[in-house]
């Protein structure tokens, strides 16, 4: 895959870059796995907004994809590497031998025509799905569970990969791209290899106007609001907001917990995320 960069024939232009698909096969999704989507602009049930700055954007089409991977026994062929406005990796299509059709997380590398089967007992290549018991110690995976059946929960970004570092009893050690280690279940599946179209991440937008085509507003500053509208808000000239970082509703932005302690997996965690990105992965 490549960046496109164009003419800078405008200032919209002028800084940004686009991605060139060279990877897709097809433009047009399966019918029978997709389904309409309704806009919701951030808001819930009531009609009050729980997500801010959301709205408008181009309307898109839900593709049903397979995070389970439970089809065990029956290969299946990629039929194509397809774009999902959905998320920022690519997608592929896949025919099993009794006729189903399933979308699936494409990982880098896949081709079509390729092969690829789950289950506990298949090769560990890629775009192959098993149990973390069946993924020999050091193979790149994604699309990981975090209870078994459940679904892949954790690495399913453009780009992302983890790696499976040791197994000892019931459970399996993993670092994540964000350079946590934690340990989870080896009845957890995942799917092997690194998932497709990396070089999202060097993608400039360039204009307002592509985030409005995302379905994103202008993300205003608490403290150029009014004090009836934000807690930093007000003051006399630019105030500096006169308390630490917080939301409308008073929810520290910086620092603050706001995980709940009854459903997170904190004690699996054996090791926290790095602050520096940029070393996302020990080899």
């Amino acid at each position: 895959m490549g960046i496109r960069v164009y003419k800078p024939t405008s200032n919209g232009r002028r800084n940004a870059s686009v991605n060139d698909y060279a990877e897709l096969t097809t433009d047009k999704p399966e019918k029978t796995l997709c389904v309409r989507i309704k806009k919701n602009g951030g808001r819930n049930h009531h009609g009050k907004v729980t997500c801010r700055f959301r709205g408008g954007g181009a309307r898109k089409i839900y593709r049903i994809i397979d995070f389970k991977r439970n089809k065990d026994g029956i290969p299946a062929r990629v039929e194509t590497v397809e774009y999902d406005p959905n998320r920022n990796c690519f997608i592929s299509l896949v025919l099993y031998e009794d006729g189903e059709k399933r979308y699936i997380l494409a990982p880098n590398g896949i081709q079509v025509g390729q092969t690829i089967e789950s289950g506990q007992l298949v090769e560990p290549k890629i775009g192959n799905a098993m149990p973390l018991s069946s993924i020999p110690v050091g193979v790149e995976v994604h699309n990981i569970e975090m209870i078994a059946g459940q679904g892949g929960k954790l690495v399913r970004s453009a780009g992302l990969v983890a790696r499976l570092m040791a197994k000892e009893g019931d459970w399996a050690t993993i670092i994540l791209p964000s350079g946590e280690m934690r340990m989870v279940r080896i009845e957890c599946r995942a799917s092997v290899g690194q998932l497709s179209n990396p070089d999202h991440q060097n993608i400039k937008i360039g204009k307002a106007g592509r985030k409005r085509h995302m379905g994103r507003k202008p993300h205003v500053r608490g403290k150029a609001m009014n004090p009836v509208a934000h807690p930093m808000g007000g003051g006399e000239s630019r105030a500096n907001g006169g308390r630490h970082p917080c939301s409308p509703t008073g929810v520290l932005a910086k620092g603050g917990k706001t995980r709940n302690k009854k459903k997170t997996s904190n004690k699996r965690i054996i090791r926290r995320r790095k602050s520096n990105r940029g070393l996302q992965l020990v080899l």
